[in-house]
């Protein structure tokens, strides 16, 4: 059962599965993969997934069939998605800029779509055809030119449909650290990537890591977590099922409500007994709620603000009557993505709204972003001057290369005088 505490008696730490056995099993697979290429990756979707492969790539006839079996419905629901995603992201694009100061100085920076990217999406217990949407998409309005999916090889025609709903260039039935690793260096079927993108489980998210640097990234995602502020003029039955939305995620999942009133905790610990019961995944939600689930009691709401920035959660929903009034009065300063008011449960965040689902956890709100736009570009700047602009500023520039003992690059602006 959920627990009910005092804010005096909270403390938080955010679940970390980083262990020394991961990472050294993870730089085993990517040596592997660097090294033997296809024959590595699907030596090692046999291992880990059960499937023998004779090719990575998900062929033409293959995405045929997963769009006859996926059905019109399904793929009108995913271009509806599809549609909000891309109308939200388009307001991300941002435009270079040049300006002269008319002395002979002509200044500016280009933004420059990533070539190449691979997004992950994982496999496993559940199906994310939602991540294809919210990673291949934002990608394509960036202006990627190849946009590459990988994910576990039995893979649910769902994410096949979604894929091709968003314009995804080729799909790889790979996943884990392998997958990462083949993005990362490249194998005869597999291109070397510039950016990978998506979560996974801790195999993958330590893999990111120790690519990073040969690739770029888009995070570090870890188990994914939810704050809820709540008073008492709330259904606790709503409440409840928010919360174990969230839960059914993963073991590790963290739910957590902050409310001011006791009775509406104890009408929400019942709900969510009562809820649980009901769910395809209960086993997978027990584990969350009683291992990290928590109802907080504050004194008042105020409280409820400080404990929720200090936590930084990947999902904050704001259910109060004004919540409005928490973004423009500046409380809310540390969350991935916060939904306000008491119809906006984040379930509406992670299919439908447009707003991207792929989004900073353990704590890393505090000082980074959502997946958008930027994610897929990269900015380049550049500089002309004229000489006589130059001799105007080689003085100055000379001596502050002088004071750093940088002669030659003194001489360099000298010389042009």
């Amino acid at each position: 059962m959920i627990k009910i505490i005092n804010a005096k008696d909270f403390s938080y730490i955010h679940a970390n599965e980083k262990s020394r056995y991961v990472s050294s099993v993870v730089r085993e697979i990517i040596e592997d993969v660097k090294a033997g290429g296809d024959e590595a990756v699907i030596k090692y979707e046999k291992k880990f997934d059960g499937v023998e492969l004779k090719s990575l790539e998900v062929s033409e006839a293959e995405k045929n069939e997963a769009l006859k079996q996926t059905g019109e419905d399904f793929i009108k629901i995913l271009e509806r998605a599809a549609k909000n995603i891309h109308e939200f992201h388009s307001k991300q694009v941002r435009n270079g800029f040049s300006f002269s100061n008319n002395d002979g100085v002509i200044l500016g920076q280009r933004i420059i779509p990533l070539e190449k990217v691979g997004l992950y999406v994982p496999g496993g217990t559940a199906s994310y055809p939602s991540s294809v949407l919210m990673n291949a998409i934002p990608a394509k309005i960036a202006g990627c030119k190849e946009i590459f999916i990988a994910t576990p090889p039995m893979i649910k025609p769902e994410i096949i449909a979604a894929a091709h709903v968003a314009g995804v260039t080729k799909i790889f039935k790979m996943g884990g650290a392998q997958a990462v690793a083949a993005f990362a260096y490249g194998t005869e079927s597999v291109s070397k990537v510039d950016k990978i993108t998506g979560p996974g489980n801790i195999f993958v998210a330590e893999a990111k890591r120790q690519v990073f640097g040969q690739v770029s990234i888009d995070m570090i995602a870890g188990p994914s977590e939810i704050l809820i502020i709540a008073d008492e003029n709330n259904n606790p039955s709503f409440i409840a099922a928010d919360i174990l939305a969230q839960a059914e995620h993963d073991k590790l999942a963290s739910a957590i409500l902050i409310t001011d009133s006791k009775n509406f905790a104890e009408k929400v610990a019942g709900e969510i007994e009562a809820q649980i019961e009901k769910l395809l995944r209960r086993d997978i939600a027990r584990a969350s709620i009683d291992t990290n689930g928590r109802i907080i009691l504050v004194e008042n709401l105020d409280d409820a603000v400080k404990i929720s920035n200090e936590i930084a959660p990947e999902h904050l929903e704001i259910c109060v009557e004004n919540p409005f009034e928490w973004l423009t009065e500046g409380k809310i300063k540390n969350a991935g993505s916060v939904f306000l008011g008491k119809n906006s449960p984040e379930a509406l965040g992670d299919y439908f709204a447009g707003p991207n689902h792929t989004l900073p956890t353990m704590g890393t709100a505090r000082f980074s972003s959502p997946l958008s736009v930027d994610d897929f570009v990269k900015k380049s700047q550049y500089i002309f001057y004229t000489n006589d602009a130059l001799k105007k500023v080689s003085d100055d520039i000379a001596k502050f290369a002088q004071s750093e003992g940088l002669t030659g690059h003194a001489n360099s602006v000298l010389i042009r005088k």
